[in-house]
């Protein structure tokens, strides 16, 4: 048989449906009307510069909200590739067929265990530290989230069309949030005032890599890891604990990989990207690295950023270590245990 990309691109976005109607609960009201009209402007193909109908999305929003009633009951369908169906999470198995034929696919676990599928046209597909990484451009099929960079195992997705995505909702945001100094300085290195699409293309093809970066970085943390950290994440899925847990594991690969790598080559555009996004629970555990930022920009010296990334990686892997040896005393009680281990204390 011969491989039928609108039927299994069918498939794939069926799976998303269900996932998307067992998961949109997750979400806050804000967050998942900022989700939805991103949703409907790749749908309908939208060009990211145009300005959304709010008619349209709201008449596009219902109908979808209907569409997913009754399918969280649903199972996951299988894929229709040419050698016969295939299990949805069975991912290498499926790109032994796709990846030769010029296709992508993945699927894997997001936050609070949410599956994120996607089917895209492969724009590369490349070797580094003993990782595949498949980077993709056009998405034939994707759910209401839709993560730029994903590790699975020793497999890292990269999908082009969401990190461009995601890279013009932040351009967007800044326009409204004049505070964010960070991303001041990431437009001043680009030039929107002249090409928009010649800045977001750079743009997009610069922070590709740190994000291809971030995902070695996650993957080379994980060997040092093991499998018991996944078994402990699990453990702790829905609650603050996880969320910490999950921001831990950021660190250690930007403190191992990701801003070191950024520093050698002076990628200073693409640093002050990385913390236009320093936000949430990494900035809450590791406050001393935005601090280490601002010095920079105050004395125009990266000593002290390489400072904090050095000490940062010694620091959140012994911390990592300590949580898997509360996991390996308390099981899946492990939560309060490692709440207190890491929430900074006042004096910090």
């Amino acid at each position: 048989m011969k491989l039928n990309v609108g039927q299994l691109a069918s498939a794939v976005q069926q799976n998303c449906h269900i996932s998307d109607a067992r998961h949109a609960g997750d979400f806050s009201l804000c967050v998942f009307l900022l989700k939805m009209r991103e949703y409907y402007r790749w749908e309908q193909d939208i060009p990211l510069t145009h300005t959304l109908a709010r008619e349209e999305v709201g008449a596009w929003m219902q109908e979808r909200e209907q569409l997913w009633d009754g399918l969280d009951a649903s199972d996951y369908q299988p894929l229709p590739l040419a050698a016969g169906p295939v299990d949805p999470f069975e991912v290498e198995p499926i790109n032994r067929q796709l990846v030769p034929e010029g296709y992508v696919y993945s699927a894997g676990l997001g936050r609070f265990c949410k599956p994120h599928f996607f089917l895209g046209r492969l724009h590369r597909h490349e070797r580094r530290a003993g990782f595949s990484i498949y980077t993709s451009s056009c998405e034939y099929a994707r759910d209401i989230e839709a993560p730029p960079a994903m590790l699975l195992g020793r497999d890292i997705f990269v999908r082009r069309e969401s990190v461009r995505r995601f890279l013009w909702e932040k351009i967007e945001e800044s326009r409204f949030n004049k505070n964010n100094v960070p991303m001041q300085h990431v437009l001043r290195a680009y030039p929107f005032d002249v090409d928009i699409d010649a800045a977001l293309e750079g743009m997009t093809q610069n922070e590709t890599e740190t994000m291809t970066l971030h995902e070695l970085g996650e993957g080379m943390a994980g060997q040092v890891l093991g499998q018991q950290w996944e078994k402990m994440l699990l453990a702790l899925a829905r609650s603050k604990a996880e969320i910490m847990a999950r921001a831990v594991r950021d660190l250690i690969a930007d403190c191992s990989i990701t801003l070191p790598e950024l520093l050698k080559r002076e990628a200073l555009s693409s640093l002050h990207f990385y913390f236009a996004n320093f936000t949430g629970m990494r900035k809450h555990l590791y406050p001393e690295l935005g601090q280490a930022y601002r010095r920079w920009l105050e004395s125009n010296d990266l000593r002290a950023l390489h400072h904090a990334a050095a000490s940062g990686k010694d620091r959140w892997q012994e911390a990592a270590g300590r949580m898997l040896a509360f996991y390996e005393r308390d099981g899946a009680q492990v939560s309060d245990a490692i709440v207190q281990l890491l929430e900074p204390r006042p004096s910090q």
